[in-house]
């Protein structure tokens, strides 16, 4: 296999499905998938095999030995089995930002291609954020997808522009669309002694109290004794969101040894609401319980008229075990 310069991991996985360094092997398969979808590409005519061959050996081979390449091209695989291919390209070393870029088999589009664009873009994050430490990815679409934009916005991205008719298509100006992912260094830290005041402040926020199932009045020597208590509690897991160095809100795990159930609680500072952040605390409290656990039940109970959470659960595939009065419980199986 051959093997970036530029990159300090070179696979890249999720579940079944693997981004590798760009392989030889697959060099016609893509030619053909291009050519079949020509209309969304810069790309002029159609390939012919002598056209592939020598953009593989002039220009691909020469991408893994470069310190800060223009482009880095995966194949993407499906239980070892090439479905598609893509990278960043027009990389700005300087800027920090790429182009995403990816194409799907052709025979896979029509049924799978929310699926798999949403998980390309997860690995697709790890090359750019966590091993190249970009700042920004950005996609560049003629407007004839629709349904690009869908995987896009599902994915984190956000329409960063619209160039009004940028493109020509079949003799008519087209709109080219603009969407961008930027790295916000967002991330899960073990909660310490130095977070009781700002945990003090989250708990007493009317916003976000207007949730809580405890309404009575919270004082700061109250909330420093249960605080420390759960820092010392060896069954509990609880968890500070940061991002960069701003802390956006908690999420605590009280977990059950003979049940295997760990329940959930989680807050967002008012200050970041409507930002995606329940979303995202969730799914990365999920990869470390996976890390954690052989297996866990992840359980939480919310308050009915939580409409932005009880969206939340439901997103990220969480079954719905209870529903008592003003209070729903969602349950979700993690394992390793």
């Amino acid at each position: 296999m051959n093997t970036y310069k530029a990159l300090n991991k070179q696979v890249f996985f999720s579940g079944r499905f693997s981004l590798v360094p760009i392989r030889f092997e697959d060099r016609y398969l893509i030619m053909q998938w291009r050519n079949e979808q020509i209309y969304h590409l810069r790309q002029a005519k159609p390939l012919t095999r002598e056209d592939q061959d020598s953009y593989f050996e002039n220009v691909v081979t020469k991408l893994f030995n470069h310190e800060q390449p223009s482009q880095l091209l995966f194949s993407f695989l499906e239980d070892g089995i090439c479905i598609g291919y893509g990278g960043l390209v027009h990389i700005n070393w300087i800027d920090k930002n790429a182009e995403v870029s990816f194409i799907l088999d052709t025979a896979l589009e029509k049924e799978r291609f929310q699926e798999i664009w949403l998980i390309f873009l997860k690995l697709i994050e790890l090359v750019a954020f966590h091993d190249l430490s970009l700042h920004k990815i950005y996609t560049y679409a003629f407007d004839l997808r629709p349904h690009l934009y869908e995987a896009l916005t599902n994915g984190g991205f956000f329409e960063d522009a619209k160039l009004k008719a940028h493109a020509i298509f079949e003799g008519r100006a087209i709109d080219v669309v603009i969407h961008s992912r930027i790295n916000q260094n967002i991330q899960l830290v073990l909660a310490n002694k130095n977070d009781v005041e700002i945990t003090f402040q989250w708990a007493i926020d009317k916003k976000v109290r207007q949730f809580s199932f405890n309404k009575e009045e919270i004082i700061f020597e109250e909330h420093k004794s249960w605080f420390t208590a759960k820092l010392l509690d060896p069954n509990c897991l609880y968890y500070i969101l940061k991002r960069g160095a701003e802390r956006v809100g908690s999420i605590r795990v009280d977990y059950n040894h003979e049940t295997n159930i760990g329940l959930i609680s989680y807050l967002i500072s008012s200050n970041f609401h409507g930002n995606g952040y329940g979303t995202k605390i969730l799914q990365l409290l999920e990869e470390l319980a996976s890390t954690k656990f052989e297996i866990i039940h992840l359980r939480a109970l919310v308050m009915k008229t939580n409409e932005a959470s009880v969206r939340i659960f439901n997103k990220l595939s969480y079954d719905l075990i209870s529903d008592k009065k003003e209070i729903l419980t969602f349950s979700k199986t993690i394992s390793k």
